[in-house]
C-alpha cells in the first residue's frame, strides 16, 4: 500500500506496551506521530526513544501523542523498556506497538526489501486529528532522526492550517512566515495581517508569525 499525502491513515489493532491499541481511537482528536524501529535494543533505537521521553513536554504542548513500533513482540518490548530508563535516565510515557506479524510495518510501508527484507526502516508519520497523513520521513536503520526537526514540521503544519501563510526556509517557530500566494488583494491582505508585512517582491509577501 502506498501512502500520500492527505490520505486518511490505516486504522489498525495491535498490542502494544500499553495494552491493546486501536489506532483511529487512540488518536481521539489529537495530532499523531508514529514512528518505527529497526529492532529493540539496538543502540540508536534506544536513544531516540529516550529522546522522545524527554520530549514529551514539548510533544503535550502541541496536543501531540507519540507511539513507536518495532517487529518485536510485546515481551522484547517489555523488556527493552527497562533497558531504555536504565540507559537514557527516562521513564518512558509513551506505548511501544509490538509488531511480530508485520501487520502495521506492511500497512504503511515500512519494510524496504533492498534496504532489509525483515526489519522496519526508520519511519516518521505525522498525523492530524482528522486521521490524515500530514508528513513522511525515512530514515536509514544506521541514521537516527532529528527530533527537533519533527517538532519544527510539527509548528509549521498547525500554524499553516490556522493562518494563510506557508513557511519559508530554516523558518522555526516565531520566525517570520510567506503569505500564501493565492492572496493578491491587498485589502484583504491587510484584514488578515493587521499588524502590517513587507513585500520583497511582487511575488514574495513576508509578515510576522501571526499570533496563535
Amino acid at each position: 500500500m502506498t501512502l500520500r499525502l492527505g490520505d486518511v491513515v490505516p486504522d489498525f489493532t495491535q498490542d502494544s506496551t500499553d495494552g491493546v491499541i486501536n489506532f483511529h481511537e487512540w488518536i481521539g482528536d489529537q495530532w499523531a506521530i508514529l514512528f518505527s524501529h529497526p529492532k529493540d535494543f539496538t543502540p540508536v533505537c534506544t536513544t531516540e526513544l529516550g529522546e522522545v521521553a524527554r520530549l514529551k513536554p514539548e510533544f503535550d504542548a502541541r496536543n501531540v501523542k507519540a507511539i513507536a513500533l518495532s517487529v518485536d513482540d510485546i515481551e522484547s518490548h517489555k523488556g527493552w523498556v527497562g533497558d531504555i530508563e536504565e540507559t537514557q535516565g527516562s521513564k518512558l510515557n509513551f506505548p511501544i506497538l509490538a509488531d511480530p506479524d508485520r501487520k502495521v510495518s506492511d500497512l504503511y510501508d515500512m519494510i524496504h526489501p533492498n534496504a532489509n527484507n525483515t526489519l522496519t526502516v526508520r519511519s516518521v508519520f505525522i498525523i492530524d486529528p482528522n486521521k490524515k497523513l500530514r508528513l513522511t520521513l525515512t530514515y536509514p536503520a544506521s541514521t537516527g532522526r532529528n527530533f527537533a526537526e519533527i517538532l519544527r514540521v510539527i509548528d509549521s503544519l498547525q500554524l499553516t492550517d490556522d493562518y494563510s501563510v506557508a513557511t519559508p526556509v530554516n523558518w522555526t517557530d516565531g520566525g517570520d512566515c510567506v503569505i500564501v500566494p493565492s492572496i493578491q488583494d491587498p485589502e484583504e491582505i491587510k484584514a488578515k495581517f493587521p499588524k502590517g508585512y513587507t513585500a520583497l517582491k511582487p511575488y514574495l509577501r513576508m509578515t510576522p508569525q501571526p499570533n496563535k
